[in-house]
């Protein structure tokens, strides 16, 4: 093992870890040390203070140990590293000297060789995480982070919905989630449903990722699958379930072909094993809402919008002062203000006090662009209720409502439900139950009513 394959390797897992690779400072720190090299010395090679260079070398100590689950330190990095046996594809590194194989890819294994160790087990881990996205900001989502760890951690929750219109941060907050727990488990797995394919090839891909060999039928497959869950703790996360729905249909109606999801997602909340699977999706599964949380293992997280001013500290706009009125017009979602910030920049030169001196909601292209998916896909009775509310500018009574609409009570009572499994509409508790569109979907519904 050379210091090339040692420093390709620690950026690997570094990587895989964090989702940055390590930085020239790192790197001298990770040459430097195996080398047997003074901090005084990489400080002097980099142009850099000795405090500095000690600095990074015992943050990336701490990492690489919570990685590796072993005690890692300057002194005994290198003899770390010589005893522990990894490997992993899709290259292989074979080292003459002591049979240690080294490979870099997104699944690694590594054996110790010190026999003293009990067992002298292997550890395997098996992450793909290649489809998640890179997170450089992150705002205020603590109370959301520590409550999917409770969920997870303390009360092995098998299946848990993460909801919320387009933007309001889901996929976020579960990377987020990945990144600061990656070291609980020994199989991380993430894939997005955008262009979904049928469950057949999603557990072959799943098998595969855990270097097993598919089974011929899809109830073998599963039984392997479920195996894994079981033997290891595992965290596969699931993007983009909406897709696998049919337009047209009530809320998380499925698409034929996609119908098996249904049957699979309910079993891994009625099955017993270690393992957790998180669905993001912009509407509610249906086994979600028939299974009960007091009998299965299931927990549902539905995202709000954030009203925090970080959130627009770096888009280039003036006026703090009014910025906290922009994030209250756009209900706090970050998908809408980011297509916002850039219209203002551009129209506006960055002043925020200016754009909301013209006293409207402003649908940028963008944003109608998404709110016009959403818009097609739902149901025409969904339509005939929304259509109806947009024309209120207050929340309007179940009874009020009604009324307005040529509609079956079973319609109505379906299309609300579905409405709000889909976030488009709010129910508000008063004396008389309420009905309110969200002000950016009823903005949206106006417009496009008028070239109706």
């Amino acid at each position: 093992m050379n210091v090339n394959e040692v420093v390709k390797f620690v950026d690997q897992i570094v990587f895989d870890k964090t989702g940055k690779h390590l930085d020239d400072i790192q790197t001298a720190v990770v040459e430097g040390t195996w080398q047997r090299q003074t901090y005084d010395d990489i400080a002097q090679e980099c142009n850099v203070t000795k405090n500095h260079v000690g600095d990074v070398g015992a943050e990336l100590w701490q990492l690489l140990s919570q990685i590796l689950q072993e005690d890692i330190k300057k002194t005994n990095f290198r003899s770390t590293f010589e005893r522990l046996q990894i490997s992993s594809l899709p290259i292989v590194i074979q080292n003459n000297n002591n049979n240690n194989i080294l490979n870099f890819g997104s699944s690694y294994l590594y054996q110790s060789n010190d026999h003293n160790q009990e067992n002298n087990k292997f550890k395997s881990i098996h992450y793909d995480i290649s489809l998640a996205p890179q997170i450089t900001n992150f705002y205020n989502r603590d109370c959301e982070l520590h409550k999917i760890d409770d969920w997870i951690s303390n009360q092995s929750t098998s299946l848990i919905s993460v909801l919320g219109l387009y933007g309001i941060g889901k996929t976020t907050l579960v990377k987020k989630f990945v990144d600061l727990h990656l070291e609980q488990f020994e199989v991380i797995i993430w894939r997005s449903l955008k262009h979904p394919k049928p469950l057949n090839l999603l557990i072959d891909d799943l098998l595969n990722v855990c270097q097993q060999e598919a089974q011929v039928s899809i109830s073998d497959k599963l039984t392997q699958f479920f195996k894994i869950l079981s033997e290891k703790k595992c965290l596969i996360i699931l993007d983009d379930i909406h897709h696998i729905f049919t337009k047209g249909q009530f809320a998380g109606t499925y698409q034929i072909e996609y119908q098996d999801y249904q049957n699979f997602f309910t079993m891994v909340a009625k099955i017993e094993h270690q393992s957790s699977v998180i669905l993001i999706s912009q509407e509610q599964c249906a086994e979600m809402e028939f299974l009960d949380e007091e009998l299965y293992p299931i927990k549902f997280l539905e995202l709000s919008g954030l009203y925090d001013k970080e959130i627009l500290r770096n888009t280039g706009l003036t006026d703090e002062d009014s910025w906290i009125n922009l994030i209250d017009l756009y209900e706090g979602n970050l998908g809408y203000l980011k297509s916002i910030a850039g219209s203002i920049r551009k129209i506006f030169d960055g002043k925020v006090a200016d754009f909301l001196a013209e006293n409207e909601l402003v649908i940028t292209k963008d944003i109608q662009f998404l709110l016009s998916q959403v818009f097609n896909n739902i149901s025409p009775t969904e339509k005939q209720i929304i259509l109806e509310l947009s024309k209120f500018n207050q929340a309007v009574s179940r009874e009020d409502l009604k009324a307005t609409l040529d509609l079956s009570s079973s319609d109505f009572i379906n299309g609300l439900e579905s409405l709000q499994q889909r976030y488009l509409i709010q129910k508000i508790k008063t004396e008389k139950i309420m009905f309110k569109l969200s002000p950016v979907f009823r903005q949206y519904i106006r417009n496009i009513s008028q070239r109706l």
